[in-house]
């Protein structure tokens, strides 16, 4: 199972699907520190579940990734880009002091990534 994986490697993959499955729960419970700002940004509300999925769909590959490894490989990637298209949402809103925000939950992945190589 982890034999293949240095043990920073598991580690800063075990955070990266914590942030990510925290995430994605805070946008599914509605909390208001994520929900607002993405009214804020324009971000339309049919959308919310659906970015919620994709965030809890990478945390979970990204555990699977610990079996197969390729799994958490596409996982970390598709969490890089979900969180740059977060990035990219922000400036487009011009609320220039949220940007460290998402950067924070894509640096874990960007780590693991890195780490899986």
């Amino acid at each position: 199972m982890f034999t293949e994986m240095s043990t920073t490697a598991v580690v800063v993959t075990a955070v990266a699907a914590f942030m990510a499955g925290f995430s994605a729960a805070a946008i599914f419970f509605r909390a208001a520190f994520v929900v607002e700002p993405l009214a804020q940004y324009g971000v339309p509300q049919s959308w919310w579940n659906w970015l919620g999925a994709a965030k809890a769909a990478g945390a979970a590959g990204l555990v699977v990734g610990f079996f197969v490894p390729v799994i958490g490989t596409l996982a970390a990637i598709g969490l890089i880009l979900y969180f740059a298209g977060a990035v990219i949402t922000i400036l487009r809103a011009r609320s220039y002091g949220h940007v460290p925000f998402p950067l924070v939950y894509m640096a874990p992945a960007v780590a693991a990534l890195a780490l899986t190589w």
